[in-house]
């Protein structure tokens, strides 16, 4: 199969040939994989009992999945990613704010799974034949693990949606053989190792671990939904198609694979630590499935992110072909793997992690999705692409190529979602007009989307003359060289 040659450009009709089970297969497969099995972990560790960690969890996805999904339909007209889709709101050089979002989403996720991928690798390894858990041993299986996303993210998304459809059944299987394997040791009491409420009461800690766990995951989606619908045609699929496709592939294969991560973080007596515990409990026979599981299930996951991190450094840096992008954002994510591995404590990177990026990417999304829809879904595809070709105009140039109340909205959305993030190690000051309650992918959202509908009011949309999904050059500026 040959390496995909596109980058951010629009996708041509011909070459529109994916469809709404393309789409499930991808979301569902490329999930059942253990860097978002252990975010099922998450609500344990925080001291919840077995129905409340469930309830989080359950409650957070269908939020989440219900204010993401949505973001698939912009793809579907402009056949391009979300970064520079958003450039119709941001402008083609505000769009910018969406790549970096997105780079930092995906770089955060790449690390995570492959961080834990390996660790549960190492310690199957260790039961199964002997290895030392030491530095060398971890150094060689993080980089087999990169090495093959690597190679993965480079082929480009057809190669990655071969093998999301692979792994969408192998990975199920594995999960539900997993079930019957740790089963014997389950319960459903408050794991007591947690040492209780991580904030000290039900509620707050029950919101965290809604945050957390639950709602993180779509929100992890916010720019990589339009990676795999740029190849869907609007011609033959209709917007409702896709978007109930994209809901059903999102809570399948988020749900999925974190309760799993919920389940057998009771049956491990998982309250610390997550890899370590996983394995131990696991019964011998079932150590095979569970390093498919570690290394198959993470390639898949990590390659995805990986691919989604060349696109939108590729949008940053035009001049780098999306395979060189990713060669070097898998760089930074392998060396993030080691600083995780050796600096940082599971539980506290993963959940300062989270809240902080979804703070940061919800009011991005809400200015998107408003766009969208102040725009009924009619894009100028040519005009998004203006960056790219490094000239100028267009009717996304706006003010020298940025929206200013699009980025002003955006900024001040997330300095408010900053300032009431509470993390282990730090509560931002407006915590204290929550009642002490991580409020801050709400207040983000409301505050940038607020402020983007009152900076906006009276000014009119920039809208392409012609169908939904269409480029009309005529209705652009004639594009000149910076």
């Amino acid at each position: 199969m040959p390496i995909e040659q596109h980058g951010v450009d629009t996708i041509p009709e011909r070459e529109r040939t994916s469809g709404p089970k393309d789409l499930v297969s991808i979301l569902l497969g490329s999930n059942l994989c253990l860097g978002v099995i252990i975010f099922g972990w998450l609500p344990p560790s925080f001291g919840l009992g077995w129905w409340a960690s469930v309830s989080s969890v359950v409650v957070g996805t269908l939020v989440g999945t219900l204010f993401t999904a949505p973001l698939a339909l912009v793809s579907l007209r402009t056949a391009t990613n979300l970064s520079t889709s958003s450039g119709a709101q941001f402008g083609v050089r505000g769009r910018l704010v969406g790549s970096v979002v997105g780079l930092l989403l995906a770089l955060g996720y790449t690390a995570l799974t492959v961080w834990i991928g390996g660790d549960v690798m190492v310690s199957v390894l260790g039961r199964l034949f002997g290895l030392e858990a030491s530095g060398a041993a971890y150094g060689i299986v993080y980089g087999l693990l990169a090495a093959a996303t690597v190679a993965g993210a480079v082929y480009g998304y057809r190669v990655l949606l071969a093998m999301s459809r692979v792994l969408a059944v192998g990975m199920t299987a594995l999960l539900v053989v997993g079930v019957v394997a740790y089963a014997p040791h389950f319960t459903t009491g408050a794991l007591p190792e947690a040492g209780g409420y991580l904030l000290d009461g039900f509620w707050p800690t029950w919101l965290l671990a809604t945050v957390a766990a639950g709602l993180s995951g779509p929100v992890a989606f916010i720019t990589l939904l339009g990676d795999y619908t740029r190849y869907i045609s609007p011609a033959r699929y209709s917007s409702r198609r896709v978007l109930h496709a994209t809901w059903l592939g999102l809570t399948a294969g988020l749900l999925v694979p974190q309760l799993f991560g919920t389940f057998t973080a009771y049956a491990a007596r998982a309250a610390t630590d997550y890899a370590g515990p996983l394995v131990d409990a696991a019964p011998g026979w079932y150590l095979v499935p569970l390093l498919l599981a570690a290394s198959a299930g993470s390639v898949g996951n990590a390659g995805l992110m990986l691919y989604s991190m060349g696109l939108d450094l590729d949008a940053i840096l035009p001049r780098a072909s999306r395979a060189r992008a990713t060669y070097a954002v898998a760089v930074v994510a392998t060396a993030c793997v080691f600083v995780g591995h050796y600096a940082s404590d599971a539980q506290s990177a993963m959940t300062s992690f989270v809240l902080l990026l979804t703070a940061i990417g919800t009011p991005w999304a809400v200015i998107t999705l408003i766009g969208f829809a102040r725009c009924r879904g009619v894009y100028d595809a040519d005009a998004l692409q203006v960056f790219n070709r490094r000239s100028r105009g267009g009717i996304y140039w706006y003010r020298s190529g940025w929206n200013v109340r699009a980025t002003v909205s955006w900024a001040l959305g997330a300095a408010v979602g900053l300032a009431a993030v509470s993390l282990p190690s730090h509560e931002g000051p407006l915590l204290s007009l929550t009642g002490g309650v991580d409020c801050s992918f709400l207040l983000s959202g409301t505050v940038g989307g607020l402020l983007y509908l009152a900076l906006s009011r009276g000014t009119a949309p920039a809208v392409a003359e012609g169908e939904p999904g269409t480029a009309d050059r005529g209705a652009s500026q004639e594009s000149a060289p910076v």
